[in-house]
């Protein structure tokens, strides 16, 4: 029987924090509550969440502080969804820039928290994925997938780059997994956030251009000469398997 999913809520309005305990527990998770950022550090070291819930404005340390935090300090693998009052296009995208896996806007209704949370978690759960090309390992399972320089784990949802281990958000590495998967093969934005984001995402395809940005600066030699993941203009991005 599978185990509950363990939740980090990190929220300073009380009783923000009490509903979306109260809702989530109904659920059948189990969740810890921070009023700020270092001590929401701390219940995450602690208890090792299967996902965060970070609030934007924050007493001690906004919540961008807290992804970055994060991020540096080697926690890539935890899915994180930002709450915030703020509404602007801008706020958005600085919040996927620091990693963040989805945004939500406040006020919002709690039945649909759940449900991006458990989107979140489906698509960063590692999913096994058919088929030899391009793998060594198993005889039925792509286990490591090796294109130009790149070395894409499937089971460990890891990357390197030559013998450099290169450090992806779990949103990250849904894309590339799914472009290096297909080499040539041109997916258009709404295709990439339905597979990669899930249906619940349709509205935000221009948010998929700001994961493919951090992605390219990640694994790309050259940032402005793209090799890896081509843009094609007027229907997508493509994988070029070098």
């Amino acid at each position: 029987m599978p185990q509950p999913y363990k939740i980090v809520v990190i929220e300073d309005e009380e009783k923000i924090a009490r509903m979306i305990k109260d809702y989530l527990e109904n659920e059948g998770m189990y969740i810890f509550l921070a009023g700020g950022g270092s001590k929401g550090i701390g219940l995450i070291k602690e208890h090792s969440p299967d996902l965060l819930i970070l609030d934007l404005m924050l007493p001690d340390m906004n919540g961008l502080d807290v992804c970055r935090t994060l991020r540096r300090e080697g926690e890539r693998s935890i899915p994180i969804i930002m709450l915030t009052a703020r509404s602007q296009e801008t706020d958005r995208v600085v919040g996927l820039e620091m990693g963040a896996d989805d945004y939500i806007v406040k006020p919002f209704s709690l039945a649909e928290l759940a449900a991006r949370i458990r989107a979140v978690l489906r698509r960063t759960g590692g999913e096994q994925v058919s088929g030899s090309t391009g793998a060594t390992g198993g005889k039925d399972e792509t286990v490591v997938m090796k294109r130009g320089d790149l070395q894409i784990d499937v089971d460990n949802c890891s990357v390197k780059k030559g013998d450099r281990e290169v450090d992806l958000t779990p949103t990250e590495f849904k894309i590339l997994n799914l472009l290096a998967r297909h080499p040539g093969r041109v997916f258009s934005r709404l295709q990439l956030l339905e597979a990669c984001l899930g249906e619940a995402y349709s509205g935000y395809e221009r948010s998929i251009d700001t994961h493919i940005s951090n992605l390219r600066k990640k694994i790309e030699d050259d940032a402005a000469n793209h090799s890896y993941i081509v843009t094609v203009f007027g229907f997508g991005y493509k994988f070029v398997d070098k």
